[in-house]
């Protein structure tokens, strides 16, 4: 009887292990958009939000929209005279999205941009995460930094990091991509990386389940992440010239929306 147990236990463990995940496409909106670079689920109002670049090189082309759950666009506007609009967060009805140097503040019942929060020294302000507290996380991909916004002040959190770009913060900890990495900080003074060898630009961070990650790499890649190292590729898209950029999130209904920045439309996808 212990050896029929031991049995059944061991194949119980090895299938978990092997289980696969996989994403299945469920629709994809309409390609109006202007190089979209994140996408923020609200599960209060049930909106997307997908922060638009627009032009690289022209200030105030970024923009804002806000799309419904089945994919169609509500205002393509919503939002405008934004410079190169990407990752968001949003926190008491305040929706936060970074620009080159600065990061907006936005009021979601109004529609309008209510303060710029200037960061010193940013270069390319990129991916957004807000703690519980409020306090906002931001990186600058191209300083190799990530900085915190207090009550309205910002100050530096972290440096010395090789391209950092998606953020996610659960409960006090940090999780950062950089340079192909997964790695975490508890109070910003130490970095513990958790996974690595993700090639093509780590973009996008969702937390699925406790130590369990969908991350999507910029040039068409992403991948189910584990907190012990291990990953599985779950869409690769680059023969089709299709990025996956910063995604968004719907942990309820395990939705997976991701904006196709070139293809200027978003695209949605089961996870099973």
């Amino acid at each position: 009887m212990k050896k029929l147990l031991l049995c059944a236990v061991f194949i119980l463990i090895s299938v978990n292990a092997l289980a696969q995940h996989a994403l299945e496409k469920i629709w994809e909106s309409d390609s109006i958009l202007k190089t979209p670079e994140s996408v923020l689920f609200d599960a209060k109002s049930k909106i997307l939000y997908v922060s638009n670049i627009g032009d690289f090189d022209k200030e105030n082309s970024g923009f804002i929209s806000k799309l419904d759950l089945n994919g169609n666009i509500l205002e393509r506007n919503w939002v405008s005279d934004l410079t190169a609009t990407k990752g968001m967060g949003l926190f008491n009805d305040r929706l936060y999205a970074a620009e080159m140097s600065t990061v907006a503040v936005i009021d979601v019942t109004s529609g309008t941009i209510v303060q710029r929060i200037p960061i010193e020294g940013a270069q390319m302000l990129n991916d957004i995460t807000i703690d519980p507290n409020g306090i906002v996380y931001v990186s600058d991909t191209r300083t190799g930094k990530v900085h915190k916004i207090e009550n309205g002040e910002p100050s530096l959190y972290l440096e010395n990091l090789k391209s950092p770009n998606g953020l996610l913060s659960v409960g006090n900890v940090l999780y950062v991509l950089a340079d192909g990495t997964l790695q975490r900080t508890d109070d910003g003074s130490a970095l513990t990386q958790l996974a690595e060898g993700m090639e093509g630009g780590t973009d996008g961070i969702e937390m699925v389940k406790e130590n369990e990650f969908i991350i999507s790499c910029w040039q068409g890649v992403i991948y189910y992440v584990k907190s012990d190292g291990s990953k599985q590729l779950l869409l690769d898209t680059r023969d089709q010239k299709i990025n996956t950029a910063d995604i968004g999130y719907d942990s309820q209904n395990q939705i997976v929306y991701v904006p196709t920045f070139g293809k200027n439309n978003v695209v949605a996808y089961k996870l099973k």
